[in-house]
This record gives structure tokens, C-alpha cells and sequence, in this order.
């Protein structure tokens, strides 16, 4: 049986801005795997996300991405285009509507048309803005922008999905959306990652957790796993006995 590198590989990842925002990080998600990273305010999520989609680079450790290391720069391109990432403040171009800026985004990823065309649809139909094709997008509310910058996350179907808050902004509705949009990607064999401050999300989605702290990881398991480490309770009762100051 051939044994796959992991989704992502952090090894003693480092990043500072004056002080440590992300120290010494060792990090490990297998694929097919939702995993979601938690921490406090300025505990380093954000950064980490960052540096692992490139747009920030690491001063000191390593990060493999399908067991692609990104130091390599012609390897580092191979492997971004296996992955997608969406921050909590995703840009949209105002003046393409929903199905013409996931056809904008998936030529930059080189997905041909005959593909892009009835993938670009389902996404839509999926996220309820099939309705909205006709509208622009710089009419839309935070909540649609969210659910097409997620879309144009999905459309080259990527092996590895790294979200920062995808959630914020969004209705009940729309977030169920886009939780069934997440599991389904998990379910076929892709990899989420993601952030949130919305830790009922976090307990119902992930089956691995991540707690990080001062840009260290403090805590990883299952909730289960997590649970035996501490008092036990939701994941909310966990998470604030580990992230209690010492």
C-alpha cells in the first residue's frame, strides 16, 4: 500500500513582526482531512494560514504542502496550484457577474471551459446564487461575496483548502451552505483547513482540532482526545481551560 505525504507539513515554522506572531510552529494535517486550527486573538492563526498560501514568507522552518516543500520556487507553483485560500476578507471584481468571475478564475487556474462551465454552475446552484447570475457582484451582501469567493476557492477542485473565517457574515442558512459545501470536499478526499471564532463549527465539522497559542501549538486531537486532557465539556469549556493563562 503506497503511504501519501500529509495535506501539510509545518516544521518549526517561524514568522516575526517585531515579536514571535507564529514560533517554532510543528504542525501536521493528513489528507482528507478537516482540521480546524483555533487560538485565541493574535495567537498566530492568521499568520500561519498566510505563510502557508505564500503571501507571507517564513523566517525561519519549513512547510511541505502535499509533500511539496516551498522553498523550492518551481515547486513551490506546483504545489499552489493543487491548493486554494480564502482569507476572511476575499476580493471580488465588482463588475463581473457570479458565473463570469468563477470563468475569470478558473482560466488563471488553467481549468479548461468544457469544465470550468458545468462545475462553475453546481457551485452556484449549491450556494443558492444561480438566482443572483445576472446580478453584479459589487450589489452583492457579505454574506453572497462570501459564498463566491468560496466557490472560486472550489472551482479548480483542490487537493487542499485552507479558509480563514469562511463564516463570517453569513445567515443561518447560508452557513449550512456552506458547511455541506466543506463536508462534501472532505467526503470526495479533499483537505479543509480552517479557522474560526465560532467554535460550535469547529465541534461539529472537525475531526482533528489544533489550539495554538503565542504561535505555538499547545493542544491537538480529537475533541475526544481533547477532552481527556482537560475537565472535559464542549469544546468551548476545552478550549478556554487550555488558552487560560498560566
Amino acid at each position: 500500500m503506497i503511504e501519501h505525504p500529509p495535506a501539510l507539513r509545518l516544521a518549526g515554522l517561524r514568522k516575526d513582526f517585531g515579536r514571535p506572531a507564529v514560533d517554532g510552529l510543528d504542525l501536521l494535517v493528513r489528507r482528507g482531512e478537516f482540521y480546524a486550527l483555533l487560538g485565541p486573538n493574535g495567537a498566530g492563526k492568521t499568520t500561519t494560514l498566510r505563510l502557508v498560501s505564500g503571501l507571507l514568507a517564513p523566517d525561519a522552518g519549513s512547510i511541505e504542502v502535499l509533500g511539496i516543500d516551498l522553498a523550492g520556487a518551481p515547486a513551490a507553483a506546483k504545489a499552489k496550484a493543487r491548493m486554494a485560500y480564502l482569507p476572511d476578507e476575499p476580493m471580488l471584481y465588482g463588475k463581473l457577474k457570479p458565473f463570469e468571475y468563477l470563468e475569470f478564475v478558473a482560466g488563471l487556474w488553467g481549468v479548461h471551459a468544457q469544465e470550468a462551465e458545468p462545475r462553475a454552475r453546481e457551485l452556484l446552484d449549491w450556494l443558492d446564487l444561480s438566482r443572483h447570475a445576472h446580478e453584479l457582484t459589487e450589489g452583492f451582501s457579505r454574506g453572497m461575496k462570501q459564498k463566491l469567493a468560496l466557490a472560486g476557492a472550489l472551482i479548480h477542485e483542490p487537493e487542499l483548502l485552507i479558509l480563514d473565517e469562511p463564516l463570517t457574515g453569513l445567515d443561518a442558512v447560508a452557513a449550512r451552505q456552506v458547511k455541506d459545501l466543506l463536508l462534501a470536499h472532505v467526503a470526495k478526499g479533499g483537505t479543509v483547513i480552517l479557522t474560526t471564532h465560532i467554535l460550535e463549527v469547529a465541534e461539529r465539522l472537525a475531526q482533528r482540532i489544533g489550539i495554538i497559542r503565542q504561535g505555538r501549538l499547545i493542544a491537538e486531537g480529537t475533541l475526544d482526545e481533547l477532552r481527556a486532557r482537560t475537565r472535559g465539556g464542549s469544546l468551548e469549556d476545552v478550549f478556554l481551560q487550555l488558552t487560560a493563562a498560566p
